[in-house]
């Protein structure tokens, strides 16, 4: 089992997840768009133990701290193998457009659609879906699903930036939608929400 704690970095507030696998202490940090003190002090009072830096997709407020905290700490990057070029393509992760001084850097797992890691004794799965980004993925574990700026609650992410496609996210739409049983829902932005909560009241997912 993992115990999540969620905290608001950028000024877009996004969601970024401190993972602990209970069984182990060994921890993560998804979706690290910018430094957060109180998430700093959490890791080093936890005694350190990061193991993996985790990326939905690879937009400037969602990666632009993750080589910085994975080097400190000495943990993996691990994304999706079709996100690794927004990592260091300012164009297409948008650090050039907002100004923003950003070193590239690169992935040192990548993953495919389906595949599973751990997290100390926790299995995560990594789905690739595609519409945001074309490098867009979801995390699920336990009854967690980790969707970055794919699904939120009773929206979805938009597709008008670098490599966004609509016909992409309802694709990908349709693919958490169909996925047996319910999550707990933490998207990349706003409120929590349940993926059953979703397949009833979110107008995108609906239709599908």
């Amino acid at each position: 089992m993992i115990r999540v704690q969620i905290y608001y970095v950028t000024p877009l507030a996004t969601n970024c997840s401190y993972l602990v696998d209970e069984a182990t202490g060994a921890s993560a940090v998804v979706d690290p768009g910018a430094e957060s003190k109180a998430l700093n002090a959490q890791i080093e009072q936890d005694g350190g133990r990061l193991t993996y830096v985790l990326l939905t997709h690879g937009h400037y407020d969602h990666i632009c701290f993750a080589g910085q905290l994975a080097e400190k700490y000495g943990a993996k990057v691990v994304t999706g193998k079709h996100n690794n070029i927004f990592l260091s393509d300012t164009h297409l992760n948008g650090t050039a457009g907002h100004g923003l001084d950003f070193t590239p850097f690169s992935a040192d797992i990548l993953l495919s659609d389906g595949e599973k890691f751990r997290l100390g004794e926790t299995e995560i799965t990594y789905l690739y879906t595609p519409g945001h980004t074309s490098g867009c993925g979801v995390y699920l574990f336990d009854d967690i699903m980790i969707a970055g700026d794919v699904l939120f609650c009773e929206s979805c992410g938009r597709t008008d930036l670098p490599s966004g496609d609509d016909f992409q996210m309802a694709q990908s739409l349709k693919k958490l939608k169909d996925l047996d049983g319910d999550y707990r829902v933490i998207p990349g932005h706003g409120p929590l929400t349940t993926l059953e909560h979703e397949r009833r009241c979110n107008p995108f997912m609906r239709r599908l």
